[in-house]
């Protein structure tokens, strides 16, 4: 098992080594279009709708780099990946960027040779049980069946939580989301765990979500971001830097509403560095000076973006948290634009 994963990684490391030598932003612009991986399928993250067309949470960082890079948000190609395939697709040069549920851990920084461009989501792994089972604990799941998704840090940090606590599971192992559910539901395990905000968003979706309980405990730190390959330094400040747009415009109070307001000037430098009215930000990155007006004219701010699409007033209903900004108490932040 030790030799495989081994062998597994050096893979990945070397398709890295291999895609990263191209310059993804003159690739992306030759192709006039980018490569964007998503999960198979999270509502309010990302899920195609009844027109095939991709929207959610995730998906809207995506758009937000088209529209920087490419002007328009929707040459995109949305390539959908499991917890086991999403590796080897950014590695090897089939995808961009990534943009779906993927925490940010040590080895996968630096052992895989990915490079994360930030949180836009900060999470934890939760559990959830058919109310009826009885349980308020996960600590009380002693001997449970266990729908768990492969090649993910949750499978690993369920195996860390139940022999810290010492008690036993059997693992019932799946590849998607959307399999998960459909195996839960089904009864072919008694608990569901992956990240809390997936929990939710798919109980959501159930035909009775009352029937079903989020347990309390949350046994992890899962900060979820966009990531690109290591070695293209130019793209990565790309996406990092279009998601720290999104993050200061909510923190500055530009909207899609006001934005073209605010376009035309106003006595607030940095949202003139931002919206590029002074300076020329986007000459650093390759880019013209409207390439984050470009990116917030998409689906707005990140407090716009968060509200549309798993907010308090959706079907997802997530309240804010550790995602508020931090001048309201959150971990969302971005460095100046300076």
């Amino acid at each position: 098992m030790k030799k495989s994963v081994l062998l597994g990684a050096l893979t990945v490391a070397s398709l890295v080594a291999g895609a990263a030598s191209a310059g993804t932003l003159e690739d992306v612009k030759a192709r006039g279009k980018m490569n964007c991986g998503v999960s198979t399928g999270v509502p309010g993250f990302a899920e195609p709708d009844a027109n095939g067309v991709w929207k959610g949470f995730d998906v809207a960082v995506c758009r937000a780099v088209a529209a920087a890079v490419l002007g328009d948000s929707d040459a995109i190609e949305f390539v959908p990946t499991t917890g086991k395939t999403r590796f080897t697709a950014l590695a090897s040069g089939e995808i961009d960027m990534l943009a779906r549920n993927t925490t940010w851990t040590f080895s996968r920084d630096v052992d895989l040779k990915f490079e994360f461009t930030g949180v836009n989501y900060y999470d934890g792994q939760g559990f959830m049980v058919p109310a009826d089972l009885g349980v308020a604990s996960a600590k009380d799941l002693d001997g449970a069946t266990v729908c768990i998704q492969t090649g993910t840090t949750t499978e690993l940090n369920l195996a860390d939580f139940f022999r810290v606590n010492n008690i036993s599971y059997e693992p019932v192992p799946i590849e998607t989301g959307a399999e998960a559910v459909q195996q839960f539901l089904a009864g072919a395990c008694d608990v569901y765990t992956t990240d809390a905000s997936a929990l939710a968003a798919q109980r959501a979706g159930f035909e009775n979500p009352a029937a079903y309980t989020v347990l309390p405990e949350i046994i992890s730190k899962e900060p979820l971001g966009p990531l690109v390959r290591h070695g293209d330094n130019n793209w990565g400040d790309i996406v990092r830097w279009t998601l720290n747009a999104l993050i200061t415009a909510e923190e500055l109070g530009v909207t899609s509403a006001n934005i073209g307001e605010m376009a035309a000037g106003t006595n607030n430098p940095e949202i003139n560095r931002l919206l590029g009215t002074e300076g020329d930000l986007g000459g650093m990155l390759g880019l013209d000076k409207e390439w984050a007006k470009r990116a917030l004219m998409v689906e707005g701010n990140y407090g716009e973006i968060f509200a549309g699409n798993i907010g308090t007033e959706t079907q997802i209903g997530l309240a804010r948290g550790l995602n508020a900004q931090w001048t309201q108490g959150g971990l969302i932040y971005s460095p100046p634009f300076r």
